[in-house]
């Protein structure tokens, strides 16, 4: 019984996680209705728990980061050099 409840759980938390990467304005939409919701109910640590995070940075998913700070580079491997 205990091992079908953690299957469960996690095929659900995997389904979540999909649906957030697959569809992102439409989980950001169903999560903030899910949070208003449980805020009327009066649950505001499970509401402020679904609140989605606000879009930082272009708003595009295209990996862009929020902050002005530079990416550091990564030195590259070079070869020995044998005289």
């Amino acid at each position: 019984m205990i091992e079908v409840m953690i299957v469960a759980a996690l095929v659900i938390w995997s389904a979540i996680v999909v649906f957030k990467k697959v569809f992102p304005k439409t989980a950001n939409s169903v999560f903030m209705q899910l949070s208003s919701f449980c805020a009327k109910q009066g649950w505001f640590t499970l509401a402020k728990w679904l609140k989605p995070a606000m879009v930082s940075g272009c708003g595009g998913s295209c990996g862009c980061s929020a902050n002005e700070e530079p990416v550091q580079k990564r030195t590259e491997v070079q070869a020995v050099k044998w005289k």
